[in-house]
């Protein structure tokens, strides 16, 4: 279903995540073995967005990207829906890999943010869960790979600002069949197919001041104070800060 965003005087068509896209990541395999439609829809992107065109040429030209994610209520199977999931690669010339920050427009969200050893996919050094509620912000520092999961019986509605220059890394979170921990209506179940998972360290949102990112104030409005925002982009400079996120 083509679904289209009206964000300011923009109007933006997203990017669908359909079912057989989340092939590789869900937890019941018996359920999606049995789905038979495969192309319905799960989460909706919009990326790129801007209010107008001015804001749009200052976005581009600090190297930056806003995006919002829809995701609607629902089960895949007894897993509740999520996103794919995804590392970020290292900033060129830095061994430190490019964060990005979230804000929660709609709804709520349960943020898994999970960090490896590096080069060793399946040995995971740290595991992070933040519930998040409508305004809440939660950022992702360097070194971390993340699911959003919509654990509710509401649309979740999401913002991200990330870097622009870079691609997504999805593969080692789809060889390992997911994040390490699956949320089911149980609770969390530890993924099997990772070597060594330590227990879930649960964190509340906060604000971060020194990045302009404050609970109930909307992160948009950083496009009048982008530098606030040069984090994302060079991370380097940054690395007091963003150490001290968790």
């Amino acid at each position: 279903m083509e679904l289209t965003l009206k964000f300011g005087e923009n109007a933006t068509t997203a990017d669908v995540r359909k079912l057989h896209d989340m092939e590789y990541v869900i937890f019941d395999r018996e359920w999606f073995d049995k789905a038979e439609e495969r192309n319905l829809d799960m989460y909706y992107m919009f990326r790129d967005l801007s209010k107008n065109d001015t804001d749009h040429e200052l976005i581009k030209a600090s190297g930056l990207r806003y995006d919002i994610t829809r995701i609607p209520p629902d089960m895949l199977g007894s897993e509740y829906i999520k996103t794919v999931g995804h590392y970020h690669p290292y900033v060129p010339g830095t061994d430190i890999t490019y964060p990005e920050v979230y804000q929660v427009l709609e709804g709520s969200a349960t943020y898994l943010l999970q960090k490896v050893d590096p080069g060793v996919e399946d040995r995971v050094l740290d595991v992070v869960v933040v519930e998040a509620e409508e305004g809440d912000c939660v950022l992702v520092p360097p070194g971390y790979g993340h699911v959003t999961i919509n654990a509710s019986e509401k649309t979740l509605e999401m913002a991200n600002w990330v870097c622009r220059d870079f691609s997504s890394v999805y593969e080692p979170i789809k060889r390992l069949s997911g994040a390490a921990y699956f949320l089911l209506k149980t609770g969390f179940l530890q993924n099997p197919l990772y070597r060594d998972v330590p227990p879930i360290r649960y964190l509340k949102p906060r604000d971060l001041p020194e990045f302009g990112l404050f609970s109930g104030k909307e992160m948009y409005e950083l496009v009048h104070d982008i530098e606030k925002l040069r984090f994302l982009t060079a991370p380097q400079d940054f690395r007091y800060s963003l150490e001290r996120v968790f």
